[in-house]
């Protein structure tokens, strides 16, 4: 399941901007060896901008070049900033891409000049079409792509059949007459070219990839197209990564797709909002941010040594050794799993991760669904009246999995994978003193951490006592990027 895609940004005066295929999704981290660091001076030598000029600099400045280029590199992506090839930044790096250099922003970006149209009414043809697709699907796909960004400003957009168009579309392999040929399968899938004359504005779709109307398997057309289209009126890369012009491809169901608010933010930036008011029309979506002291977390979970804290549709990854913790979305990491969380734990029995949403829990082992998921949770021995899981995590001590509902919790035996006897209980039984509903809880070097609300608890379970009250914060430190 290779879903995730990279874009490249600065090609060229122009800015022909591409979707790529990563060589593979993530894995652990490996010893980096004297070929990687060879890869990774490559890497940024394409990508961000590292020069002969920049090499013969070292000297008069006595900065090593190579690492503000991988401080640059780290920073974009939302890594650690170590300045040294390390495993996480050449797991990065290794996903195919293509594009020079990567801006350094906090949110959307927009090319140099904030190139965009001088008109507000644009024309669009499309050239050539897909066998991948009928000619219906297609016109349909890029109809709704170009919507996409209509609904949010005063732009309109003119389909034309003859003569030359602002934005000319077209499918083509290799070669195919722009000085930046596709690659062949699974490599680049589009490009697009920012407003200007000439060629400013045309996007290019490679023939060699399996587009599809609305199905998982292949790349939907209506994604690819409302990315592009995003370049091809003047916005380059955001580091948010629920905004459409992330530098990842995910899949979303193109039915329930809207905008992101950096998106519909970075677009209005060029043209201002749209002056016809859509009745009923949704609230973007904004990605969470760590920085907000009321947020509430769905679930909070451990991974083979990580910390996962979960949020709508995203979650992040937090190390112990790295203070800096990965946003991404869910669907990024488990294709298969559910779009928001209920509850989440880690089982240290079958050394895999469970998420539930409502009546359902899916199981991983690592990046893998596991056989036979998602299954109804009475799969633990939970009744059926029990509709949603508030939060679970498993007890090293005991060796028991706690399901938090409500004002109750249940208590499952791992080994013997039976629900014990005499449960529910009333949580104050476990934590006394706590009224409140438990929103998350895990287990860290001896410590039990309920989440509360915006409050985190550190417990003992073995003797009930409550040691601090602690902001969610103290494991997920604020980490919005300044400019």
């Amino acid at each position: 399941n290779m879903r995730s895609l990279n874009l490249c940004i600065f090609l060229s005066l122009t800015a022909a901007v591409v979707y790529s295929l990563p060589l593979d999704r993530e894995q652990p981290p490996q010893q980096i060896t004297h070929k990687d660091e060879e890869f990774a001076e490559s890497y940024l030598k394409s990508f961000f901008n590292l020069t002969k000029e920049h090499e013969r600099s070292f000297g008069r400045r006595g900065v090593n070049p190579m690492v503000e280029k991988l401080r640059d590199m780290q920073r974009f992506f939302g890594l650690n900033i170590t300045g040294s090839v390390d495993a996480d930044t050449m797991q990065m790096m290794k996903k195919a891409r293509c594009g020079v250099p990567d801006t350094q922003i906090a949110r959307f970006s927009t090319f140099e000049g904030d190139q965009k149209w001088r008109t507000t009414a644009l024309t669009y043809r499309i050239l050539n079409y897909t066998p991948d697709m009928t000619r219906a699907e297609v016109d349909k796909s890029v109809e709704k792509a170009l919507n996409v960004w209509a609904r949010v400003t005063p732009l309109t957009f003119r389909r034309i059949e003859r003569g030359t168009a602002d934005i000319m579309i077209s499918f083509g392999r290799r070669s195919h007459g722009d000085y930046y040929p596709f690659d062949g399968p699974q490599g680049t899938l589009a490009h697009a070219f920012a407003p200007s004359t000439g060629i400013g504005g045309d996007a290019h779709f490679d023939e060699d990839e399996d587009f599809t109307y609305r199905s998982t398997r292949g790349y939907v057309l209506f994604l690819v197209a409302a990315h592009e289209f995003g370049h091809s009126l003047g916005l380059g890369h955001s580091r948010d990564p629920g905004a459409l012009m992330y530098p990842n491809y995910i899949y979303k169901n193109p039915d329930t797709f809207q905008l992101p608010r950096d998106d519909v933010n970075g677009i209005q930036s060029l043209y201002g909002p749209n002056v016809i008011v859509v009745p009923n029309e949704p609230t973007p979506p904004t990605t969470p941010d760590s920085c907000d002291a009321t947020m509430v977390l769905d679930a909070v979970s451990t991974l083979r040594g990580e910390m996962l804290f979960f949020k709508g549709s995203f979650f992040w990854r937090k190390h112990p050794q790295n203070p800096r913790p990965r946003q991404s979305l869910i669907s990024s990491f488990w294709p298969n799993a559910p779009e928001k969380v209920d509850a989440a734990f880690e089982s240290r029995q079958t050394d895999r991760v469970y998420l539930f949403q409502g009546r359902q829990v899916w199981a991983f082992s690592g990046y893998d669904v596991v056989s036979g998921f998602p299954r109804n949770i009475n799969y633990f021995g939970l009744p059926r009246n029990v509709n949603k899981i508030n939060a679970a995590l498993y007890d090293t001590h005991t060796r028991r999995t706690l399901f938090f509902v409500g004002d109750q919790y249940y208590s499952y035996d791992e080994a013997r994978r039976t629900m014990e006897a005499g449960f529910p209980k009333s949580i104050e039984t476990l934590l006394p003193g706590h009224t409140s509903k438990v929103t998350a809880g895990f287990q860290y070097r001896g410590y039990t951490y309920i989440y509360s609300g915006s409050n985190m608890l550190e417990y003992s379970l073995r003797t009930g006592r409550l040691f601090r009250v602690l902001k969610n914060d103290y494991f997920l430190p604020c980490a919005t990027r300044r400019i």
